[in-house]
């Protein structure tokens, strides 16, 4: 029943700096407010997509961008190498509008159980798709050249799981006798899994 919270006022800046912990932020003295604090130039650049999946995400959340605290929206900018994959993740707190500014990708997402049905579509420079608060989702650059995407959420903070990190790379580990059961692999396959180094995103 958790929501984002709603603005009081016109503004509430982030003031990540008091020490109080909230549920989200507390707000910035009024009088202290710039143009600053609404601003964030961080989806000007490319992301590094030098790492094994192949794609780059760059947030403009809450913590990048204090002027969002209690707005209920946020923005992020994927990258993507040629064959580059943002992996299959949800975001526990908000729902995502994705539009394609350059490149092809197929993109997807998959319904809860107990029917598990995938929604799919081959995205192309302009086009726009949505992925439900909480589902798993997943974009995948089909083109030999680099892609770029823009994601719209909303919540301030939408959070991302992504389901390989979570399952293979937590901290402390599953047992692998868990994971082995679960998803009907050997020992040492899970073992192998646990033992990589899972990219975060």
């Amino acid at each position: 029943m958790a929501t984002d919270p709603t603005q009081l006022q016109d503004f509430c800046i982030a003031d990540n700096t008091t020490g109080i912990f909230v549920n989200g932020f507390v707000c910035k003295n009024p009088k202290q407010v710039t143009a600053e604090d609404f601003f964030f130039a961080g989806l000007r650049q490319p992301g590094n997509t030098a790492n094994p999946v192949g794609s780059s995400v760059t947030p403009a959340f809450v913590g990048q961008l204090p002027g969002l605290n209690t707005l209920g929206i946020s923005a992020a900018r994927i990258d993507f190498a040629p064959y580059g994959l943002n992996p299959p993740h949800y975001h526990p707190r908000g729902s995502e509008v994705l539009v394609v500014q350059q490149g092809s990708l197929l993109v997807g997402f998959v319904t809860s159980n107990n029917e598990n049905k995938l929604f799919t579509k081959v995205l192309q420079q302009g086009d726009v798709f949505v992925f439900p608060q909480g589902l798993i989702h997943f974009q995948f650059n089909i083109g030999k050249t680099y892609a770029v995407a823009i994601a719209a959420l909303s919540s301030q903070n939408p959070g991302v799981v992504t389901v390989a990190n979570a399952v293979f790379g937590s901290n402390p580990k599953i047992d692998p006798y868990v994971l082995a059961k679960a998803f009907q692999l050997d020992l040492k396959t899970v073992q192998a899994l646990q033992a990589k180094f899972w990219t975060n995103n």
